[in-house]
């Protein structure tokens, strides 16, 4: 599953059956957990999101995401987060990926997560353009334990351009 098909998704909270409210971005470390989604609602100026913790997720699919109970959502101050997917100051979308010897493979435009696993990220979806992606469609670059995720920058190892393949639909089926 892509995270791209998840923004936007209603939260429900299965002990009362109550909409909490649509996921607006999720939030990951630095060793490429997800850590938990943020919903949106922010108040103008704040700093405070609302945010629900990976662990508190009882189910998710095409149509929701389920959740323990409302308590499960909490205000997080936005600089704690420490990366996200689309906002923030550490955001995954669009951030450059380049190999270690300095080659640029494009830019993320979505993220893989593994929709059986919950918190693992299978891969990155990798744009090199618009006019190259119709030509030859977006790419998709599997995960490594070698992949440092920085402040501006995703680096990969040099190999890395060898294993890019055709974007898929969906990891899952």
């Amino acid at each position: 599953m892509k995270f791209q098909e998840m923004i936007g998704l209603a939260v429900y909270d299965v002990e009362e059956g109550k909409h909490i409210g649509k996921i607006c971005d999720f939030i990951l470390t630095n060793d490429w957990q997800l850590t938990g989604i943020e919903l949106d609602g922010r108040a103008p100026f704040s700093k405070q999101v609302k945010t629900v913790s990976w662990e508190d997720i009882v189910a998710y699919g095409k149509d929701a995401v389920m959740i323990r109970n409302k308590q499960a959502v909490r205000k997080t101050d936005a600089d704690n987060i420490q990366y996200s997917y689309l906002k923030g100051h550490h955001k995954l979308r669009d951030m450059t990926v380049l190999t270690q010897e300095g080659l640029q493979l494009g830019r993320i435009t979505d993220v893989y997560f593994d929709q059986q696993m919950g918190k693992n990220i299978l891969g990155l979806e990798i744009s090199d353009g618009f006019v190259m992606d119709l030509m030859e469609g977006r790419k998709w670059l599997p995960r490594t334990n070698e992949m440092m995720m920085g402040e501006h920058t995703v680096v990969v190892p040099t190999a890395s351009e060898q294993h890019l393949v055709d974007a898929i639909h969906s990891v899952n089926g």
